[in-house]
């Protein structure tokens, strides 16, 4: 079963290329590094996307397996998530769900505890029925109001992302669908860039957890630039709580 999220979860590095920032983590080592720094300062989650040797993007099991591990070893209590962006293979449906397959080659402790699939990339179902089957629990990630009419015939999944990419997507609205058509399963709101901090307060404002990190943002709430994903989660954690 996937572990609640009260407040907050952490997402590490994303897609950035490395560079982009001076505390972004990549290997093994650097994830494991920033996770315990971010638990300690208070995330309940993490969300990271495993590299290669060439630090690209990767979901094949030998990558996703030493990311988690490394996490792991250093946040033993603490549930940890990996991306499934159909952008790591190039768009390719059929690489991504051999890489993701490959995955029942790992031992346990080595899976991720869950995985977040997009609502509007092909693929969606076949790759949650994989997930389900592999012991790894899915989070569905909503950009819109057309994604999240969608998800209605999904299932039962353990948590939602209403991920708020851009100002023009009313989050409001997106909650509202989810609402409207049914859909299960436990709500996180979170936004992107210009929408990070805006999305953390709402979070607070609506008693939903949130998300924040590298990935989503390199700035604080004035704009002001951040030592690394720590500082990030206790920022987000006074914003929320202000909020509330």
């Amino acid at each position: 079963m996937l572990r609640p999220i009260a407040r907050l979860k952490v997402a590490l590095n994303g897609g950035r290329r490395p560079g982009e920032h001076p505390a972004l983590p990549c290997t093994p080592a650097e994830l494991a590094v920033a996770a315990q720094a971010a638990v300690a300062a208070g995330a309940e989650a993490v969300h990271l996307h495993p590299r290669r040797a060439d630090l690209a993007e990767s979901l094949d099991a030998a990558d996703v397996g030493a990311a988690v591990a490394a996490v792991r070893a250093a946040c033993p209590a603490t549930p940890i998530g990996v991306t499934t962006g159909l952008w790591v293979t190039g768009g390719d449906v059929a690489t991504r769900s051999l890489a993701v397959g490959g995955w029942a080659e790992l031992p346990r402790y080595d899976r991720p505890d869950f995985a977040s699939v997009n609502v509007s990339e092909p693929g969606f179902t076949e790759l949650v029925l994989m997930l389900v089957e592999l012991g790894v629990a899915v989070e569905a990630g909503v950009w819109s109001v057309a994604d999240a009419g969608a998800l209605s015939i999904a299932g039962d999944l353990p948590r939602v992302l209403v991920e708020i990419m851009s100002p023009a997507t009313d989050p409001m609205a997106v909650l509202a669908e989810l609402e409207t058509t049914g859909v299960p399963g436990r709500r996180l709101l979170h936004g992107e860039g210009e929408t990070c901090w805006p999305m953390v307060a709402l979070a607070g404002r609506l008693g939903l957890p949130t998300r924040i990190g590298l990935e989503d943002t390199l700035t604080g709430p004035a704009g002001d630039p951040v030592a690394d994903n720590a500082e990030l989660v206790r920022l987000a954690l006074s914003v929320w709580s202000s909020a509330a």
